[in-house]
């Protein structure tokens, strides 16, 4: 007869269950990860990193190629915003493809189309929002400006100001609290609207006295002479504000990592690490990296776009003479995917929104999400009994702590992923992720078990 603790469910901190050698590992695991989400401030910038790690691996343009064999690693780009990387198997395509997909595009803020302007003595940014964000949180901090521009002539500039020791910042201005007297008594989601996130960017005025806007014309004058471009090219730009300060060590111990863009950059990395060191698996694997999840997935760098069809009809008709739809359709139908998304830890300063037996704890494991959605699961991508009890077996199997979380209360909210999407392909679909504190904010806390348990649960998962 089993005892009470064989028959219960039970997680405990990882710390506590791994030896000195692979605790070494991992914190030199989330080294490497830390310089990516560093450096990776954008999705185009994420995209240009996961390029850069694939090809030192050995990946290969997929267009390069005129047939398919086991082994041969490929890789194809979406657009400068997304990338999918596949190892092919010794099984061929068409029996199906073991699939971790993550997304690279985080909450934000974005320039407008025109957003330069002058008031007040001021050069200021308008500003609109990307995905779910706290407006009040991105005030009063250090921003760094980054994105790509295409100037008149076609031609392409890349800017990135804020990031290095002697570059200057930029920031939102708040109001003291001698004054805010009326702002304080606002609800939080009130109390900074959204075209109030206008950001500093300059205040000296050009020698022109007869020019109409002289802070304006200076700054203008600055972007031109360092990145040659004017005032209209930013109606054909994408430019992104960011916090500047870097990922750090959190914790006397060391024992959780902090940043900006965590939510999805700490699974897209464990996934790509995962399938960098894949070699000559039996079944396909492939690490799927997209843009636009933040806002629904949809574009044509979204989960929703037929890039990720085209790439596996592109694979087929590679390994085969008498190429037909038929075997993309068996290929994803046959085909399995781990949706690699964060999730929302349990944190003790806001017990109120969790129900503890269903709430992931930091560095207890990563987390199996069997359902997403909000309220009466709107929306949600919910797994097969099946198929959680197949990717249980793998990561109990492959020695990976994990745990088991939804996102908070039923009545609450909640929130979704890339799975539903996946999942519409006919591909059985699980969420699995990292858990993190402070969710969508500019400083996001992620416990470094839990990060290392995902590259190691994405890695065993693929080489299924």
């Amino acid at each position: 007869m089993k005892t009470y603790d064989e028959l219960k469910y039970e997680v405990k901190n990882g710390f506590c269950g791994i030896n000195e050698a692979e605790k070494a590992e991992m914190f030199a695991f989330c080294d490497d990860y830390k310089e990516y989400l560093g450096k990776g401030k954008t999705e185009r910038q994420c995209c240009n990193l996961s390029l850069k790690l694939a090809e030192s691996a050995g990946f290969v343009p997929l267009s390069s190629k005129t047939s398919l064999v086991a082994g041969d690693k490929v890789y194809s780009i979406n657009r400068g915003k997304g990338i999918i990387l596949a190892v092919i198997g010794q099984d061929g395509v068409s029996a199906g493809t073991n699939i971790v997909g993550a997304h690279i595009d985080v909450p934000r803020l974005d320039l407008k189309p025109n957003p330069l302007y002058e008031d007040g003595g001021f050069a200021m940014f308008k500003t609109h929002y990307y995905g779910g964000i706290k407006k009040y949180q991105w005030t009063a901090i250090p921003l760094s400006i980054h994105g790509t521009v295409i100037k008149a002539d076609g031609s392409s500039v890349d800017i990135s100001i804020g990031e290095d020791a002697d570059d200057p910042v930029f920031c939102i201005s708040d109001l003291l609290p001698h004054l805010a007297q009326d702002q304080m008594s606002k609800k939080m989601s009130e109390a900074i609207p959204g075209e109030g996130l206008n950001v500093v960017i300059g205040n000296i005025p050009d020698e022109d006295k007869d020019a109409k806007e002289r802070v304006k014309y200076y700054t203008l004058k600055i972007l031109h002479e360092k990145y040659g471009i004017t005032e209209t090219d930013f109606i054909s730009a994408e430019i992104q504000i960011v916090p500047a300060f870097m990922p750090r060590d959190i914790g006397f111990d060391r024992s959780m990592l902090a940043g900006f863009g965590q939510d999805d950059r700490v699974c897209s990395f464990a996934a790509l690490r995962a399938v960098m060191e894949i070699e000559n698996p039996k079944r396909t694997a492939i690490c799927l990296l997209v843009d636009k999840e933040e806002v629904g997935s949809m574009g044509n760098t979204g989960m929703k776009s037929r890039f990720f069809e085209n790439f596996i009809a592109k694979l087929c008709s590679l390994q085969t003479e008498n190429y037909n739809d038929l075997l993309t359709r068996d290929a994803l139908s046959n085909s399995m995917c781990l949706s690699a998304d964060v999730c929302a830890a349990w944190d003790p300063n806001y017990p109120e929104v969790k129900e503890k037996r269903n709430s992931a704890i930091m560095n207890c494991g990563f987390q199996i999400t069997k359902y997403t959605g909000a309220r009466g699961k709107s929306g949600a991508s919910d797994a097969s009994a099946e198929y959680v009890g197949k990717v249980r077996k793998i990561m109990d199997d492959a020695g990976v702590m994990w745990q088991t979380g939804l996102l908070g209360k039923v009545d609450l909210g909640g929130g979704g992923t890339i799975a539903q999407y996946v999942a519409n392909l006919d591909i059985d679909t699980l969420d699995c992720g990292v858990p993190l504190l402070s969710m969508h904010s500019p400083y996001e806390v992620a416990g470094k078990v839990d990060i290392y348990m995902a590259y190691k649960g994405y890695k065993a998962f693929m080489l299924t």
